[in-house]
Formats: structure tokens, sequence, C-alpha cells
């Protein structure tokens, strides 16, 4: 455009356009109160200090030249955006503070909304603001956020995006940056070491700003206690002991399996014993650095809800997504050779043909479920053999006596053997001329059962949230029948109603929640009376019907080999169809029933 052309007419001033008009809700009176909320993560490094600051800086200056003062703050430390609200301490604070009428602020403010929101967060979190009529500011629209606005909604749900997209860019990033350390350089990058190493110091950190800091980095080296011992498992195995011979030779010997050596590190495990650990598949005993053998998996906390957002859980990876270093990084315990060859002699001894075909049961077991091995307090499992039901529990010896008990390695014992002698002392006990004498045990051994104390609390604090929300009714009512603005003792009739509402299903819960009061005799009497019926069919009774009467009865069997003795005990329960399982249930007296001769 030369300077003799005239200006483009959407260039030319418009002295008559009406003046645009603030927002609503954007000018405040001076002191109007307002709630701050702010998130940091540490997981990379983050100063909670410095984040907050920066955070509040913002608000603020989005707030006072409109007259706002900040009163109140909500501050998350350490939670991950991908959680929700609901689910971060203070977050979810202020989402109960929205309800309060008292609450101390009229708005809420956000320093930085990609902190605040992750995904569609914002779509399940702003509806509430809007309920309860509380303006949340943000920087990014310059004031409120409008609910009738699309312009609002859609910046908001960008954000939100935005947010997830950054998170997602950070772990790719991070995730590339320590398989290639590991695979290249064969950096120790953290972590429990393998058994049979230890940590070794190697040195102040190649970074000068963590070097000026204190850190230094780490190695594996070989611990002298236990790397002789992942050199026998090797050895062993490689002659030709199955991994099940070599942990129970380790259990006899009294060597502490990894979980007793490193209690500290592994206080949720059992360490009375080895298990048939994975020893034989780590490659770090040749001498490299392993990474991503286990990884973190997200999984939806809630599928019928997924607004919950997600649960994270570490998981195995199978082998191909394992970082194996290309180079020797610290001393092997064992050479690549000796290492393949375990893995061909795993590989072969692994059942690689086709799943086993699922056979019907041709005999139901009277007793899955309800046989108890004395010495171990085991279940015993159930299985078939020449045609007769069997229950079973095998404990290697080797375990038994690393667990001072008296165990033989396997117990067997024959349903049949069974049957007979037990349904001989239910038939006795629910005899006409006994049923007296089996209703008062009953009776005297069922326990009076009462609310305990935090149950009586939180049901006393309940009821005077309803007594309150009652007088509260009351008030409004009268307000609206005096002529007072239907519209807002509506919203408080309403906000009332729901407290009401919610403190009535937490008294629900903690009444039926607490244990049920003792039965009297006159209804033992009627329950034992309705099971004798049962009780006299038993032995007439097809496999499925007995099945059931069992099931009814609540019986529960206690086999102890030594004496070839099993204990029986009943806690019968009113009939009612399998699935259904009834609150109310005495249990009567246990007694001895010999097995094969037993006394």
């Amino acid at each position: 455009m030369t300077g003799n052309e005239p200006p483009l007419p959407w260039l030319l001033p418009t002295p008559t356009s009406p003046p645009v008009k603030a927002p609503k809700g954007r000018h405040l009176r001076a002191g109007s109160k307002f709630a701050f909320y702010g998130r940091v993560s540490t997981e990379d490094h983050q100063d909670p200090e410095a984040s907050r600051q920066w955070q509040l800086r913002r608000a603020q200056n989005l707030i006072e030249p409109a007259g706002g003062l900040i009163t109140t703050e909500y501050f998350d430390i350490g939670e991950t955006r991908a959680l929700p609200w609901k689910r971060r301490p203070h977050a979810a604070d202020l989402l109960a503070a929205l309800a309060d009428p008292h609450r101390g602020f009229n708005a809420v403010v956000i320093g930085e909304p990609q902190r605040a929101f992750y995904g569609a967060q914002f779509g399940n979190t702003f509806p509430l603001f809007a309920h309860y009529g509380v303006p949340l500011w943000v920087p990014e629209v310059g004031g409120p956020i409008n609910a009738d606005n699309e312009a609002h909604d859609l910046i908001m749900s960008v954000f939100g995006g935005m947010s997830k997209g950054e998170r997602n860019r950070i772990k790719v990033r991070v995730h590339a940056a320590i398989a290639a350390q590991a695979l290249t350089e064969g950096c120790y990058l953290g972590g429990r070491p393998p058994y049979g190493y230890r940590l070794c110091d190697l040195g102040p950190h190649p970074n000068t700003a963590k070097a000026a800091d204190g850190k230094r980095l780490h190695g594996l080296e070989p611990d002298p206690e236990t790397a002789p011992i992942v050199i026998r498992i090797f050895t062993e195995f490689l002659r030709g002991l199955g991994i099940f011979a070599i942990a129970e030779r380790l259990t006899r010997d009294g060597i502490p399996s990894p979980s007793a050596y490193d209690r500290a590190r592994n206080p949720h495990r059992d360490a009375r014993a080895w298990a048939k650990s994975a020893v034989l598949t780590n490659p770090s005993y040749t001498g490299r650095q392993i990474w991503n053998r286990q990884s973190k998996f997200e999984a939806l906390l809630d599928i019928e809800d997924v607004s919950l957002g997600y649960t994270t859980a570490m998981r195995w990876n199978t082998q191909d997504k394992w970082t194996i270093s290309k180079k020797i990084v610290h001393t092997p315990l064992i050479d690549d050779d000796t290492f393949a060859h375990a893995q061909q002699l795993l590989h072969r001894r692994t059942r690689t043909g086709a799943a086993h075909p699922v056979h019907r049961t041709r005999n139901p077991y009277l007793f899955r479920g309800r046989i108890t091995c004395q010495p171990c307090t085991r279940r015993m499992q159930a299985q078939w053999s020449h045609g007769d039901a069997y229950y079973r529990c095998r404990f290697p010896e080797e375990y038994a006596l690393a667990n001072r008990i008296h165990h033989p390695r396997n117990v067997y014992l024959r349903e049949k053997w069974i049957i007979p002698a037990l349904d001989e002392w239910l038939t006795a006990v629910f005899q006409p001329h006994r049923l007296d004498d089996t209703i008062d045990l009953m009776a005297a051994a069922a326990p009076e059962c009462r609310a305990t104390a935090p149950q009586a609390a939180s049901a006393e604090a309940a009821r005077a949230v309803i007594a309150d929300c009652d007088a509260k009714l009351a008030t409004h009512r009268a307000a609206l029948e005096a002529g007072a603005d239907p519209t807002v003792i509506t919203q408080w009739i309403t906000e009332t109603q729901a407290t009401r509402a919610r403190a009535e299903a937490d008294l629900r819960t903690v009444t039926h929640g607490s244990q049920p009061r003792s039965m009297a005799r006159d209804e033992i009497a009627r329950l034992v009376r309705s099971i004798s019926d049962l009780a006299a069919a038993i032995r007439q009774a097809d496999p499925e019907d007995k099945a059931e009467i069992y099931r009814q009865l609540g019986l529960q069997l206690t086999y102890t080999p030594g004496h070839q003795t099993i204990h029986a005990e009943i806690t019968p329960t009113p009939y009612a169809p399998k699935n259904n399982k009834s609150p109310r249930s005495q249990r009567n007296r246990g007694d001895l029933v010999g097995v094969r001769g037993g006394t």
C-alpha cells in the first residue's frame, strides 16, 4: 500500500461504537474475600514454597485491581494433577467449603489453571461452583468464568488438555532419557539392589550443580554375605536340582531369605522361608545394569465412576520391555554362558503345551473350603484321585522347620472317612430329647453385641445434624410464609434437605454397619427346631443337597493329622437361597469326631 492510497476500511477508527462492558462480577466491592487454590508436584523436585509464591502472586494481580483480597488458601503439595479434586486433600476441603454458607469467602481464584485442572476435570468440577453461586476467577479469562460463555468453557477445556499433554510429554521424555542412560552408560538408576549386591560410593555427581548439593554417584558391588548364595543357586540349578528343591535346601540350611536378610525394605513380605523367586532370571548377575523390570500402571479407580480418576500400582514387565546395558558396569557374579544356559533350562522345564482342559467335577466336594489343617491353619485343597474325593495340605518339611511347627510334607484326608461320623454327630445333636440342651448351649455362647464407641459417637453426631436441619427447615418455612424472597428461601431449603439426607445416610451406615444384637433364646429355639428338620434328612440326601445342608449349618472342620481327629463346629443360619447371607447366626459348641479309628 502506497502513501497515496486510502486506509483500509477496517483500520479506520469507529468513535461511534459503544464501549465494551466489563463482564458481570468483574468489579467487586473493596475488601471482597477470596479463597486461593494452587497445587505443586514434587516429582520433578520443584520447590513447593517458590511455586506457591508465584501462583499466589499471579492470583493477587488478577483480583486486587477489582478490590479482591485473599483470606483463605488451599494448596496441595505432592499431589499429581491427574488426581481429581475430590481425591486431593486441600482441593476436597475447598469443595466441601463451597456448601458451607459460613465459609468465609465469596469467590475462588486460581493462579495457574494448568496446575489445577487436568483433562476433563474442569467440566466435572465447575458445576459445583455454579451450583453454590461461588465465582471462579482465573487469569486466562481476565476475571470470573461465565458459565454461559462458550468461549470461557472452551478456554478452560483447552488448558485441561494442555495440562494432560504436558504431563504425558514429561513422562515420555523422562522415560526415554532414563532408558538411554541405562542402555549406553549403564548408570545405576536407584531402587533396591538385587539380592547378592550392595550399594557402593562412586564419587561426586558429574553434574556440578548436584555435586555442590552434596549428591554422589552410587553403583553395585558384591555383598560378601549374599553373593555366594547367588552363585550356589545357579550352580545347583545347572547340576539338575529344581527351584523347589533349591528353595527347600536353603531354608533347611538356615540361610536367611532375601526378605529376611533386608527386613527394612521388605516389611510386607513373609520372611520365614525361601520362596521360588526370580534370582535365576535376573541379568544383573552378569554385571550389566537392568532397568524397567517394573513400571507404574494406571487403572481406573472405579469403572462405574470414571470421574474418580486412576490409581497407580507397580507391575512386572515382560523381558522384551527390559532395558539392559550393553557393557559390564559392575562386578559379575556369573558369566554370560552360565546365565544363558540357566535360561535355556528354565525354558525347557516350563510347560509350553496347550492348557489342560477344564474337567467338570463328577461328584461335588461336600466340604470344599470347610476343612482347616490344624498345624498350619491353612484351608485344605480339594482334589479327586482314583475315583474318590480327597482334601490335601502340602507343606514342605523345610518350611515347617522354618516356621517351627510339626507338619508332614503331605496331609491327605479322604472324604468318605468323614461323612459317617459327622452325620452321626449332627443327628445326635439335633435329636428331639437333646434340642433343649443344644439351645441352652447356643444361647449361653452367643455374646451380646453392642455398637463401639466410635460408632456411637458417629450416630450421635448424625442425629444432632438431623435435629439442627429440622430446626432450620422450620425457620425457612416460616420466613417463606412471612413473604421472604421465594428464590432465596427455596435454595436454603434445598441445601438443608441435602445436608439432612447425608446425615440420615450416615446414620443408616453406622446403624447397619454395627454388629447385630444377640438373639433371644426363643429366636434360637425357632431356628434350631427348623434346622433339626434338615438334620434328620442328612443321611438320605444326595451329595448336592447334603453340601447345601452343611452350608446352611455353617459347618467348619479342623483336622489334626497326628491324632486323626476332626474338630467340628456349626454356626447355623436361617434357611435362605444359596447366594443370600443372613445377618444372624449362632455358634454351637464344637466336638471331636474320630476319623478312621482315631480317638
